[in-house]
């Protein structure tokens, strides 16, 4: 039996409380799909409460799948980085075997709840898990691992989409190139820290491949896309004001990730990765929850 010391660790090995930068994504999609079509000065229209439970308990579990994998396949290349090595699998502190046995267990909760949503869910859930699972195995081969790893983060406002609707409407997939590209971005970000580790493990990232600045610069470029994107997004949906105060606070907080870090200065990567995304997550999700509000 499964002690509750191996969860503590499972919970730590997934970071299960970065879910933040995920689950208001979701609660966007599921939000925007409830009030589409739009018109402006229409009442909000909100979600079932089994809709909201579903798609909370799937995206949970969605993403401890998508973490656990992770950890499972980079257990090795983690145990010889000096960054990761403290972590609980290449520690020793927590088993593989363990962890697959937790996704696994995850898995069929993911299951139960794409089946109790809507037959659409069921039938896209195994694309989702090859983009979950396969994810983190794209370093081996190609850098555009990032941008994989972006469009498996950007299931979740477009999954929830579908939850609701039972169909992907423009909306939905302006959402999942947003999101794409802001995980992308700040994952670039992030992907400095190991630039010397990865090229001398034979990894493909950005950084090992073009350089730290080339990376940033792409980081740069991807969070103006998003915001762009975005942009677009609240036209498609004629929001009010209050969206376009969250929008414009989102771009500033882009601007001030961007400050916190060069190409020579790495210092506070961690307070750009997740600090700032954490509250832009937020700030997204409640900014559009208001603009439905008030019409």
């Amino acid at each position: 039996m499964m002690r509750a010391s191996h969860l503590r660790l499972f919970l730590e090995t997934v970071r299960f409380e970065h879910t933040i930068f995920a689950l208001p994504f979701a609660y966007l999609g599921m939000l925007l799909a409830a009030n589409w079509p739009r018109s402006p000065g229409s009442t909000m229209m909100l979600p079932t409460l089994a809709q909201v439970f579903w798609i909370t308990i799937a995206m949970v579990a969605a993403r401890t799948i998508g973490f656990a994998i992770n950890r499972y396949a980079d257990r090795v290349y983690d145990a010889r980085n000096p960054r990761t090595a403290g972590r609980p699998i290449p520690s020793g502190r927590l088993s593989a075997k363990a962890t697959l046995a937790y996704a696994g267990i995850a898995l069929i909760v993911l299951v139960i709840a794409a089946w109790q949503l809507n037959e659409l869910t069921l039938l896209l859930l195994p694309g989702a898990l090859i983009l979950l699972v396969g994810y983190s195995y794209t370093k081996r081969f190609t850098w555009l691992s990032h941008w994989v790893l972006g469009a498996t983060d950007g299931l979740a406002p477009a999954g929830a989409w579908v939850a609701v609707r039972a169909h992907i409407d423009p909306p939905a997939w302006l959402l999942w190139l947003a999101i794409t590209l802001w995980i992308a971005g700040f994952d670039l970000i992030y992907a400095c820290q190991d630039t010397a580790f990865d090229r001398a493990e034979g990894l493909y990232s950005v950084p090992a491949r073009f350089g730290n600045r080339i990376a940033l610069l792409l980081a740069q470029i991807n969070h103006i896309s998003m915001w762009g994107l975005l942009v677009a997004l609240g036209l498609l949906m004629k929001f009010s004001w209050m969206y376009w105060a969250g929008l414009a606070t989102v771009g500033a907080l882009l601007v001030y990730e961007h400050l916190l870090v060069s190409p020579d200065d790495l210092s506070r990567i961690n307070v750009a990765f997740f600090n700032v995304n954490g509250y832009i997550a937020l700030i997204m999700c409640f900014a559009t929850w208001m603009a439905l509000w008030i019409g």
